[in-house]
């Protein structure tokens, strides 16, 4: 049912955990499903320097939460603007339709992080 690439996120998820000040911690919940992203994000130099997350959710969520989180290591603000699923479904060799909300679910986190660090 899922790729090899989204069962190995999911049995060794990277980044797991929290992050304390000066990073920003956000939280994002798919109503429909009931999954949550939390993500903890620091900057430096204007890019990611540190990014963790935690996931209450199925195995699609948990494992694009950990792709995620490769994904913005290192990213500039804009890049981070750039965001779209089709990173979350390509980092783990694809989504099932029925676990695409995975994707969106880290979409939506993104836009939260970008939102709590407005200047």
């Amino acid at each position: 049912m899922y790729p090899p690439r989204l069962i190995e996120h999911f049995q060794n998820p990277r980044n797991v955990g929290e992050l304390g000040p000066p990073a920003i911690t956000v939280e994002v919940a798919n109503p429909a499903c009931g999954d949550t992203l939390r993500l903890s994000v620091r900057f430096e130099d204007g890019r990611v320097a540190e990014v963790r997350y935690k996931v209450r959710g199925c195995t699609a969520s948990i494992a694009a939460g950990s792709a995620l989180t490769e994904w913005m290591g290192g990213k500039t603000r804009g890049e981070l603007a750039g965001f779209g699923t089709v990173v979350i479904d390509e980092a783990v060799g694809g989504l099932p339709d029925a676990s695409k909300h995975a994707a969106v679910l880290c979409g939506d986190g993104v836009k939260k992080v970008l939102e709590a660090t407005a200047p």
